[in-house]
């Protein structure tokens, strides 16, 4: 490989700390507008698809939400190519306001009852935009980070960096609860969940303001004085065997485990708490906002201790304990919720039911149905059964819609902050060095665009297609269960709710096992 141009980076700890915050806030920013879709998920599935199917349209909601990821690593080509050519300032300046304004046109979409198919179609152009932008973001802002740190810190700083994806979803979840807090939940579900989406641009225009008085990267900066910018950056990535060896195993032995790690412990619990434990809604945001908060700070320390004991062994380190432990920690999260498990108070069941019309059908009518139970353990549990009426009866009736409601007791919301936190702590481990060690593999001339295309197809791909992939082999198997059932055949699945974290465990015992073969543990400064 080639050496490239010495250049003094910014050692100074203040110039440092500038760098890092004016790179910071607008990732932070970036991330918040990227995940709120993911929080609110729920939500939006009521409101950009057709009504009938509450488990196809989260399912279309999520395939919807994994669309931005997958389109990461054409962001990443796009914009890694601009940022090669034309520096990392001006380049992850154009990303953040092309999500910025993504972001808050998704909160102007009228609802699937107001447009009909084309509300989901427009999400989703909105969404892959997003996934453009945030293709191009992150190596930016790695790189530039990386290139003003002194080499033997290169991971403790770029580990700032690698905070803001979590900070990015826990300021997601604040602004959402905070949201709910200030109106009704009628009002929420009505108009009130576009508020996190319309914010944003406030805080755009803000982190532009920063980032536009932001200098050039010094090393980019001196191979552009001395004329040995790349001018086919694709080319020299992508098209040179020996460099395109190197993307390669970034991704099959780091990003590809990583990614499925980082959307597991976030994400995909997330979704796992709020669906397949069907813990209230605010009371979710809640845990999961405690057990980041809590996790966010081992960025920095794994960032630190790769600096000292090298990159690939915390990585692989992570990898492996979360392929050895997530069954058990979900099945613990699941068991922790689990109705089962609970006695119920005696005489405290509460049956209502009401029957009104239908604002959405002249002549038609509603029956709501509510079941109240409490545990004595202080759990309580809401289901509510909404049927649907017709004026006009149709051949096949309409199934009901379900929404089952758990609210847990506080020992159960701490045993479930604590699952996520040490899920989060895996995430820490792999994803903590990750800039470092990409920003190290390549050199200066096209280090944007060689490290960004693994770290997004890594991502973006095999880590954004997890909530959905592992919902659908989750809803799969309880189908499956359900069939064997009716027939009076032997379950096949005996823990169901279990079966989507195959995909992460795969995935990651795949990255593990190449990145233990083929990685070494030295931290390279030698492309600088």
């Amino acid at each position: 490989m080639i050496t490239e141009p010495k250049a003094k980076p910014a050692t100074n700890i203040r110039s440092l700390i500038s760098v890092i915050g004016a790179s910071s806030v607008g990732t932070l920013i970036e991330w918040y507008d990227f995940y709120i879709f993911g929080s609110l998920a729920t939500v939006l599935a009521t409101k950009f698809f057709p009504e009938g199917n509450s488990t196809a349209a989260f399912l279309s909601t999520l395939a919807t939400f994994a669309a931005g990821f997958v389109v990461r690593p054409f962001g990443a080509l796009f914009f890694g190519r601009l940022g090669d050519l034309i520096g990392r300032k001006y380049t992850f300046m154009v990303t953040l306001l092309l999500m910025g304004g993504a972001t808050f046109a998704i909160g102007l979409i009228p609802s699937y009852e107001t447009i009909g198919f084309l509300a989901p179609l427009l999400v989703l152009i909105l969404r892959l935009l997003q996934g453009l932008a945030l293709g191009g973001e992150y190596g930016g802002a790695a790189t530039y980070v990386a290139e003003h740190s002194p080499k033997s810190e290169r991971g403790f700083w770029t580990s700032w960096i690698q905070t803001t994806a979590t900070i990015g979803l826990f300021v997601s979840l604040l602004v959402i609860m905070l949201t709910r807090l200030s109106m009704s939940k009628e009002a929420f579900n009505d108009w009130g969940w576009r508020v996190p989406f319309l914010v944003s641009i406030l805080m755009v225009l803000i982190s532009y303001v920063i980032r536009k008085n932001m200098s050039e990267s010094p090393l980019f900066a001196k191979v552009k004085a001395e004329g040995k910018t790349s001018a086919s950056p694709l080319k020299e990535s992508f098209g040179n065997r020996y460099n395109f060896k190197f993307v390669l195993l970034a991704l099959f032995g780091a990003t590809m485990g990583q990614g499925v790690v980082w959307y597991t412990g976030q994400f995909y619990a997330m979704s796992f708490i709020q669906k397949i434990c069907n813990v209230e809604a605010m009371q979710a945001d809640g845990l999961m906002t405690i057990a980041l908060l809590m996790g966010t700070p081992f960025f920095v320390l794994f960032g630190w201790l790769s600096d000292k004991i090298g990159r690939k062994s915390i990585m692989l380190a992570g990898m492996l304990v979360a392929i050895l432990s997530y069954r058990t920690i979900y099945e613990k999260m699941y068991q922790t919720t689990n109705l089962s498990n609970k006695t119920e108070v005696a005489g405290a069941a509460r049956i209502d039911s009401v029957t009104a019309p239908n604002p959405k059908e002249a002549g038609g009518f509603i029956t709501t149905k509510t079941i109240a139970k409490a545990y004595t353990d202080g759990t309580t549990y809401e289901e509510v059964i909404k049927t649907k009426i017709a004026a006009t009866p149709a051949a096949e009736a309409p199934k009901p819609e379900i929404r089952k409601t758990v609210t847990i007791n506080d020992a159960d919301k701490w045993t479930l902050i604590w699952l996520v936190f040490i899920q989060v702590i895996f995430v820490t481990m792999v994803y903590g060095p990750i800039a470092a060690f990409l920003v190290e593999m390549f050199p200066t001339k096209i280090r944007y665009t060689s490290m960004s295309l693994p770290y997004h197809i890594g991502n973006g791909v095999f880590g954004g297609l997890l909530p959905a992939v592992a919902t659908y082999l989750a809803t799969k198997a309880k189908d499956a269960n359900t069939a064997a059932e009716a027939a009076g055949a032997a379950l096949p699945n005996a823990a169901p709710y279990l079966e989507g974290l195959w995909y992460p465990i795969g995935v990651a015992a795949v990255s593990f096992v190449i990145g233990l073969l083929y990685i070494d543990n030295k931290n390279r400064t030698t492309h600088d």
